[in-house]
């Protein structure tokens, strides 16, 4: 039988008008993108202070997303157990310890210590995602799964184009600075941020948020798919791949973003930090964007566009070999980058029902991409060279495209 595409009646019902919500969760994004762009920072900071290469300078990035291969289960299985909105809150709390963390990590001058700090921080971040997701989706108007989650993931997009600009304002200091009071600038900072997400843990807990869990029970019993196992849906498990590729595309174009910018076009740290915010920003513009034509355009077939257009800027920079084409070209895969998160997550959710926590959990444990592939394209990087190592992101692009024509619909052709 094939998964229904949207709730029917009893679904649509439960989900009722939820924009307040809705309109509460864009906080929740908006902090999920800052905390994680912020890493973009770090690297090239850190990468300076400890003499690292540009491999040991993406274990920044693998620490971070390791915590998805790690927690998004478990994670998964706690949403299901204290409900989403009590996810949120702790998923604040945990993030606001690995922010505290900062300080003590600073203080001891260690690069270890710091990736320590990344994880429980990035746990954190793992909780937001899981119950956040599929709030998202659940609390959407049926058929406007992608579309919903794709606008207020505009918000974390617009996190991820402040972050840059703001970070290295706070974080980068003069070269002449010795390398204790460049480590030490970190510490206010995520003090800061600590300081932010308790308060918001604390008016999550105040506010009345509808509870998704009856609604996917009800979405479940409408499906009658017959299904037993959240791993019996192949679109789940492709979707998840999809999951995988994008966030190890995106965050390896984005971590080494200011490197080949130094590189090939002659710019500091400071000034391609604030390029970097383009990339970003284009992906805020891209999800606004995409939202509106999703409402005519059907997703899947707007995320194959956008996944084919991604290949063509990377064999543009690479071609190019340098320069104002280079740069242009990788900035502006932040902004076909913008929907794809949202709409390979909803289209691998589509019609699990009851199973949406698991998959979520399942899902943002593919997020590991984003530890994994820029570590690989570090490698390539140092062994081969910094352009052609885009190809690795290449490749993710290509799986993207195929998940976009086929892989959505696997469990629909097995009907």
């Amino acid at each position: 039988m094939a998964i229904s595409s949207q709730p029917s009646g009893g679904s649509a019902a439960g989900k009722g008008n939820n924009n307040f919500a809705l309109t509460v969760l864009t906080t929740l994004f908006f902090m999920m993108g800052f905390i994680t762009c912020m890493n973009d920072i770090l690297i090239p900071h850190l990468k300076d202070i400890f003499q690292l290469s540009y491999t040991q300078a993406m274990l920044i990035q693998f620490c971070f997303f390791t915590a998805y291969a790690v927690m998004s289960i478990p994670m998964g299985k706690l949403v299901e157990k204290i409900g989403y909105k009590n996810g949120v809150m702790c998923g604040f709390l945990i993030a606001a310890v690995g922010c505290l963390l900062f300080y003590p990590a600073a203080g001891s001058h260690s690069y270890p210590i710091f990736l320590g700090a990344l994880f429980i921080l990035a746990s954190g971040i793992v909780l937001l995602q899981v119950a956040g997701n599929p709030y998202v989706t659940l609390l959407a108007k049926p058929g406007k799964e992608s579309a919903t989650l794709t606008l207020i993931q505009a918000f974390n997009s617009l996190a991820t184009m402040i972050a840059p600009p703001l970070g290295a304002m706070l974080i980068f200091v003069d070269a002449t600075a010795s390398a204790s009071e460049k480590i030490s600038s970190v510490q206010i900072p995520y003090l800061g941020l600590a300081g932010f997400l308790i308060l918001l843990a604390v008016v999550v807990k105040l506010i009345h948020l509808p509870d998704a869990r009856q609604i996917a029970q009800t979405e479940t019993e409408h499906n009658h798919d017959g299904k037993t196992s959240v791993w019996q849906y192949k679109h789940m498990v492709l979707g998840a791949i999809g999951i995988f590729c994008y966030v190890g595309a995106e965050v390896a174009i984005g971590s080494m973003m200011i490197n080949v910018l130094e590189e090939t076009a002659g710019l500091d740290h400071k000034t391609g930090a604030n390029y970097l915010a383009i990339y970003w920003g284009g992906a805020m513009v891209g999800r606004f964007v995409g939202s509106a034509m999703m409402n005519k355009i059907a997703p899947n077939k707007y995320l194959a566009f956008n996944a084919i257009a991604a290949i063509v800027l990377i064999a543009v920079a690479i071609l190019a070999g340098g320069g104002a084409v280079t740069m242009w070209a990788l900035l502006l895969i932040g902004f076909f980058n913008s929907i794809m998160f949202p709409t390979i997550f909803s289209l691998g959710t589509k019609g699990l029902g009851k199973y949406t926590g698991a998959a979520s959990g399942i899902i943002c444990t593919a997020i590991v991409g984003g530890a994994l592939v820029p570590v690989v394209q570090g490698f390539v990087a140092d062994t081969i060279g910094l352009l052609i190592s885009y190809l690795v992101s290449a490749v993710c692009y290509l799986y993207i495209v195929f998940f976009a024509v086929k892989g959505y619909r696997a469990d629909e052709a097995e009907a």
